[in-house]
């Protein structure tokens, strides 16, 4: 990975900044509305990143098993599909479905296609594809929104699961 970023121009950057987590930013010029597409292609051009180490941040709406209907962060690589039923069995939840893009945003405080695990208003509970396990085991970085639309934070899959608490489960299909 390169430099470390000193930029704290989103809350996500905000709290990288504090820890003192070693990261890389990569901005771009976001101009699609394929978020995570438009991500995967400019990292894979500039960091010879492939899409399995890019990963989009979807918030999920969990239900039952007693509780009141809650959000959460699921991180799965670009190039996949969210197995929403698995995301469920991973949080307890009888019940996930995308989460209302309004509240999402409400909640989490970033525009869509710029949501970010980190520096979120309301902290929600994480859980990333097993691919971050793959790429720590082969001493790779990972990538993720930044905060905002084309801002992208590489980092090592270690570090951000020990930042965000973040469970590792195969919720990615393909």
């Amino acid at each position: 990975m390169g430099k470390k970023s000193n930029a704290a121009a989103t809350p996500a950057l905000r709290v990288l900044s504090e820890a003192g987590v070693r990261h890389t930013t990569h901005t771009y010029e976001s101009t699609g509305t394929d978020f995570g597409a438009e991500a995967a292609e400019v990292m894979s051009d500039r960091a010879e990143a492939p899409a399995e180490r890019i990963f989009k941040t979807l918030v999920v709406a969990l239900s039952g098993s007693g509780s009141p209907s809650a959000l959460g962060v699921a991180m799965v690589p670009v190039d996949a599909h969210l197995d929403l039923k698995a995301v469920a069995a991973t949080f307890g939840a009888s019940k996930a479905s995308m989460a209302d893009k309004d509240e999402a945003q409400r909640v989490t405080g970033y525009v869509l296609g710029g949501v970010s695990p980190l520096g979120q208003k309301k902290a929600l509970p994480t859980v990333i594809d097993e691919a971050a396990e793959l790429a720590r085991l082969s001493d790779e970085s990972i990538f993720f929104s930044g905060g905002k639309r084309g801002l992208e934070i590489e980092m090592a899959p270690a570090d951000f699961i020990a930042l965000t608490g973040a469970r590792i489960a195969g919720i990615a299909t393909h």
